[in-house]
């Protein structure tokens, strides 16, 4: 079966509830919410910093390096953003209970979390990844995101509910040649949603995954480069470059699909119902 069969087939899978072409963004304001996002200097997390700071949030943006995130701060603050920020590497537990306090500190509560940062020191054969890769992978890209979420969940309740987002990959569906640990680890943010939904849902905490396709962004500069042509190999399967794994639970509605409609082109990133 070829890849773009395969992805076809996926596709068809993931439309139960299929959103009905492009809808302009969501006008309704997160004016007073106060968003965390991780790895957020560049890229999609940069992009989703923005796209919450101009609906109003307080956006908190984090990298491993001070340089930028003084750069990233500076360039949301001259879009009149409210924005803060810190270094902070998820993979270590004092910088997460840093980012979390710097945060409460200054806002006084949590209502988003978009969990982005991702790691991937590998490219090549899967056979060919050592134990020491997998730990770095799914360290990052699994186990923080989990333990970051769990940090922030009591303070979401404590304002009535919250927004949790995973970015998982399209190659949590279909792994990419050449990504094979790295798309285990997606995989598993798809299992972890579903896993952490049910439970959340009691406190009114909503807990979504989006899978892009192959965004041009540095982070993802190794296999775009080695396919050429960045549009190329069937990966970006539906507009925008999103296949959606849609799983929301509202404190009243137990059993439904979120409604999440992304939207990127290259380096942007619009978000429509994915919050309220």
């Amino acid at each position: 079966m070829t890849c773009r069969v395969m992805l076809r087939s996926v596709f068809r899978c993931l439309q139960t509830n299929p959103v009905a072409g492009y809808r302009s963004m969501s006008q309704s304001s997160l004016a007073g919410k106060v968003a965390i996002v991780t790895a957020s200097t560049d890229g999609i997390g940069l992009a989703a910093a923005q796209a919450l700071g101009k609906r109003g949030a307080h956006v908190v943006v984090s990298s491993r390096r001070q340089a930028n995130v003084d750069k990233a701060v500076a360039l949301l603050q001259s879009q009149s953003i409210q924005v803060t920020g810190t270094t902070c590497n998820v993979g270590k537990g004092e910088d997460r209970e840093k980012l979390v306090k710097m945060t409460l500190d200054q806002y006084g509560g949590i209502d988003i979390l978009v969990s982005n940062a991702a790691v991937n020191p590998f490219f090549g054969s899967i056979m060919d990844s050592t134990e020491e890769v997998w730990d770095k992978i799914l360290d990052v890209n699994v186990k923080s995101a989990f333990l970051m979420t769990k940090l922030v969940v009591p303070h979401m309740e404590k304002r009535g509910g919250g927004n949790v987002i995973f970015v998982s990959s399209v190659g949590g569906y279909q792994p990419m040649t050449g990504l094979g640990p790295y798309c285990v680890s997606k995989t598993a943010l798809l299992g972890l949603t579903r896993a952490l939904a049910p439970d959340l849902a009691q406190s009114n905490i909503r807990v979504n995954c989006v899978a892009p396709g192959i965004i041009k962004t540095r982070f993802s500069s190794a296999n775009w480069r080695a396919r050429g042509n960045w549009r190329s190999d069937c990966i970006l399967v539906h507009r925008g470059g999103f296949l959606h794994h849609r799983r929301d639970h509202h404190s009243n509605r137990r059993d439904g699909l979120s409604t999440v409609n992304l939207h990127v082109q290259q380096n942007t990133f619009a978000l429509n119902r994915v919050f309220l």
